[in-house]
Formats: structure tokens, sequence, C-alpha cells
């Protein structure tokens, strides 16, 4: 699936969605995406008061008041040397149609569920849609520092519910109460939640294998116990990490972690980074189009009406294909065979909107539109 002879200012982007079933965290865990990013001073809280209330992604009235996800927000930030594009989608049934019209327009999903719940019926049907599209995903299993249900039933259960294989990037240490970290897997360190600060990055220890007597200065004895066991279990039954398998759609890794205590949120993105696929062909009538070719494409997979309550406007959500596109450049629209000269594009950040002048591929970026070119260029 992964093209690697993308230059290197392509090969960099990573753009995906996150989806999962309502009340999961699916917004909390994309205000730490964008603190840890470095594109927000504080992250926001769906439940909270003030100024901590204020989600860049859950930007409507409508979303702020409900504390829902109604529509599906695009933001684009820089993480590490690379280039993230992230959607927000809305979890709720009534929503999904929002979904899976932005499920066109990425190449790779993270699915996020509850400890407590599992895998969810909105979960479900959102990650058949993944499939038919055959995106990578990765798992986050949230809420862990809640009462949550044993790892191996969770693990069991998307493995049978989904169809899918899944391998362990990390491990948690205790549940709830007792939850103090993970165990990072793929890069044999330890992870020390913390507590005290939820803005706070978890603290990392190196350690050389679970033998490293390091571990019992961080870790209580009935929970390393239960640790080496757990491991030894999991390694003898569950597969290793491949990452062809990965891209082609049939394994997720799973990371267990705390949205809302920014528990492990780094990990799944130093995943998403190392992992991830990188701009794809995306497929045309025709052909496919190639991410390094030169002409300016791309497709509408969004139109939203009434953004701006001072006007009656209409915005088409473009994700850019090939080619780098520059303010005012005519486009071919390709059912009226006409051309458009896009003298006001929008680069969308919730909250705030800003002109491009110049842009790469793998971008979300809105026109503001009407009707007769409410539909995809190329």
């Amino acid at each position: 699936m992964e093209n690697t002879s993308l230059p290197p200012e392509i090969a960099r982007r990573r753009t995906f969605a996150i989806i999962s079933h309502p009340d999961a965290g699916k917004t909390t865990l994309t205000e730490k995406f964008l603190l840890f990013g470095g594109a927000i001073q504080m992250a926001g809280q769906v439940r909270a008061k003030g100024e901590a209330r204020r989600t860049r992604s859950d930007f409507m009235k409508i979303e702020a008041d409900r504390g829902i996800s109604v529509s599906a927000s695009a933001m684009s930030f820089d993480f590490r040397s690379y280039r993230f594009n992230l959607v927000d989608t809305p979890g709720h049934s009534d929503f999904s149609e929002d979904t899976y019209r932005t499920l066109t327009a990425v190449d790779a999903a993270i699915m996020v569920i509850d400890g407590a719940k599992g895998v969810e019926s909105q979960t479900q049907k959102l990650f058949e849609v993944c499939r038919m599209r055959d995106l990578p995903i990765l798992t986050f299993c949230n809420k862990m520092d809640r009462e949550s249900r044993d790892v191996f039933e969770i693990i069991d259960e998307i493995q049978e519910s989904l169809a899918i294989d899944v391998t362990p990037a990390s491990w948690p240490i205790g549940t709830g109460r007792e939850f103090i970290g993970a165990y990072d897997i793929l890069h044999d360190r330890l992870e020390i939640m913390n507590r005290a600060d939820r803005n706070r990055v978890a603290e990392s220890i190196q350690i050389s294998g679970l033998d490293d007597p390091k571990l019992a200065d961080y870790v209580p004895a009935d929970l390393l116990a239960k640790l080496r066991e757990d491991l030894e279990m999991a390694r003898a039954l569950l597969p290793a990490f491949d990452r062809d398998a990965f891209l082609n759609g049939s394994m997720t890794p799973i990371w267990f972690g705390s949205a809302i205590n920014s528990f492990g949120v780094k990990d799944l993105m130093d995943g998403m980074a190392e992992y991830g696929p990188p701009p794809q062909v995306q497929k045309a009538a025709e052909r496919g189009i190639s991410p390094s070719e030169t002409p300016v494409t791309g497709f509408v997979f969004k139109v939203q009406a009434n953004m701006d309550a001072k006007h009656r406007d209409r915005v088409a959500f473009v994700r850019l294909a090939s080619g780098h596109f520059e303010r005012g450049m005519k486009l071919l629209h390709v059912r009226s065979k006409k051309q458009m000269a896009i003298a006001s594009p929008v680069m969308f950040w919730p909250l705030t909107a800003s002109l491009p002048k110049r842009l790469g591929r793998a971008i979300s970026l809105a026109f503001p539109t009407t009707a007769s070119c409410a539909l995809a260029m190329r």
C-alpha cells in the first residue's frame, strides 16, 4: 500500500480520521493531539467549565451546548518532522452520513474504544466503512484510569466482532484506581502516568526487558508480577506487529491509555507518524491519481452550508490529491467542463480561518461555493 518513492515533503504527511461510538473520548483525544502537536496551549474538555470547555474541534454552537460532535472538522499541524491532517468525526448515528463522506478523504483511521464498554454498535458500522476502503486502523483503548474490562477480553472482542488481527503496541499496568501506566512493547520502555497534571506527557523510562531491576522502582510487586504474566501470555497467543499487515488493513495495533489524563496519546501519535501511510493514490474514473503528479487535482468530500451565522454561505471541503494549489488558480470542474477561478480558498481551522497562498498534497481545503460547483474536481 505504501509508496516509498514519494518526495520527502509528501511522504511526511499523515491524513487520518478519528472514529468511535459516542462518548468513547474521541474529541478529548483530538484535543490532546492538538496540544502535543503545539497547535493549542490548553486542551479543551467536552465536559468542563469556562475556557477549558472550548474544544477546537467541536466549534459549532450546538456542539458546545450539547457536548457532542455534529459535524466533521479538519485540522492540520506539525508533529516532530511530520505533518498531521486530522479529522474529528461525529460519533452519533444521526450524523453518521457526515462521517461516511469524510472517510473517503483520509489514508488511515484511529479507532477509539471505551475500556469498560468495548466494541459498540457505531464503532462496528464505522469500522466496516473503513474496511470497504481498505484503510489501515490504529486502535486506542481509552479510559483505562476507570474501572475497565480485562485486557484479553477487550482484545478478543475486537478480533471476534471486527474480524481483524490485534497486536498490542502497549500493555496497561493496573486498571481503574490502580492504573499507573503502561509498558511500551514496540520500544521496550515503561510509561508512568502523571495524575496531577492532565496536560503533561507521561514519564518514559528506558528499560532492557521485563527482567530489568529498574522496573521494581516504579511498579508495585503485585502489578509487576501480573504484567510479566500477562505479557508472556500475550506474546504466546497474539501476533507480533507486522507493518505490511497493518497497511493492508488485516491487523490493528492497540494502545492503552487515558486521553483526559494525556496518557498514551503521544505514543499513539508516534505510532501514526512511524507506521501510518503517506498520501495514497486516489481513485478516479479513468485512472489512479498519484500524489507525486504535478497537475493540481482534488475531490470534494463534503459540502456544508451556513457555517457563518452572519451569511448564507456554502463551503465545499476538498482533499487535494496532487500538485501545489495556489490562490487564484483556475481549475476544471469535471461535470460542467468549465474553468473555475478559486479566488477565496479557506485553510480550515475550527474557530479560525485563513487564506492560504500555496498548498501541497493531502490537505483539506475549503472553497466558498455555489450549487453548481459542489462536485468533485480533479
